[in-house]
C-alpha cells in the first residue's frame, strides 16, 4: 500500500508529495523547497522513516513546482524524470524564476522522459502516467489504480482547474484532459492537486463550474 506525505512550500504554496510503500522505496512529485528550513524537512522526514528515494518526477515545469529539483538530485543522485513537451518550458525556467525575484533557482537537465501510459514502478507499487496538457505542455498525472488515487499536478483542483493564460496553456486542451483522461475514473478515486485541499473525481464531476 502506498503512503502519500504531503509538504506544502514556497510561496507559491505547492504540494510536494513523496510516496512510499513498504520497502520504503521512495518518488519524489513535483521538489517545491526553495528554503534551506524546507530542504531540511524534507531531509529529515526521508531521514527519519528510512525512505530510499528511487524516482524524481515533476508533473509539469512551472517554477513553482521544479524550485527543489537541483537539491533533490544532487542529494540523492536521481535523475529527473519529466514529459518531453515540457522541455522548452523547463529550459528557461532560470528566467522566468529572475522575474519573481528567484534568481537562486537554476535549471536541472532531464535524466528520464515517460509517456502517456507508461508505469512506474517502485517497490511493490506502480504509477500509470496519463499525458493531460492544457496547464502547461508536458503535463502529467500519476494514477494507483490499487490504491484508488491520483496526483493532478495543476490539471484540476479542489473545485477548479489549472490556469490557462500562461505559456503553452490552452483553455480547451485543458477540458478535455479532464474529462477524458480524468472524469473517466472511478467517482472514488481521491485527487490530489498541485495547490489546496484533495478532492475526489465524483465530486468534481458533480460540482466543479469549470468542467460541465
Amino acid at each position: 500500500m502506498i503512503t502519500i506525505k504531503t509538504f506544502v512550500f514556497n510561496p507559491f504554496q505547492v504540494n510536494m508529495y513523496l510516496l512510499y510503500d513498504e520497502t520504503k522505496e521512495c518518488v519524489i512529485v513535483d521538489a517545491a523547497c526553495m528554503s534551506d528550513d524546507e530542504e531540511r524537512r524534507i531531509v529529515k522526514f526521508i531521514s527519519s522513516n528510512n525512505l530510499k528515494p528511487v524516482h524524481l518526477i515533476s508533473t509539469h515545469p512551472h517554477i513553482d513546482h521544479v524550485a527543489g529539483n537541483k537539491f533533490i538530485y544532487e542529494n540523492y543522485k536521481i535523475p529527473l524524470t519529466v514529459h518531453k513537451d515540457s522541455l522548452p518550458v523547463l529550459r528557461g525556467v532560470k528566467g522566468y524564476a529572475a522575474a519573481f525575484g528567484l534568481d537562486d533557482l537554476e535549471y536541472v537537465d532531464p535524466g528520464n522522459f515517460i509517456n502517456d501510459g507508461d508505469i512506474i514502478k517502485f517497490g511493490n507499487s506502480e504509477l500509470k502516467t496519463f499525458y493531460t496538457p492544457g496547464h502547461a505542455d508536458g503535463s502529467i498525472c500519476l494514477y494507483s489504480e490499487k490504491d484508488n488515487f491520483i496526483i493532478v499536478g495543476d490539471v484540476l483542483f479542489n473545485g477548479g482547474i489549472g490556469r490557462t493564460d500562461l505559456p503553452t496553456g490552452n483553455f480547451n486542451i485543458l477540458i478535455k484532459s479532464i474529462k477524458t483522461k480524468l472524469f473517466v475514473l472511478p467517482e472514488n478515486t481521491v485527487v490530489y492537486p498541485g495547490h489546496g485541499n484533495s478532492t475526489t473525481i465524483g465530486y468534481e464531476k458533480e460540482h466543479n463550474p469549470f468542467v460541465s
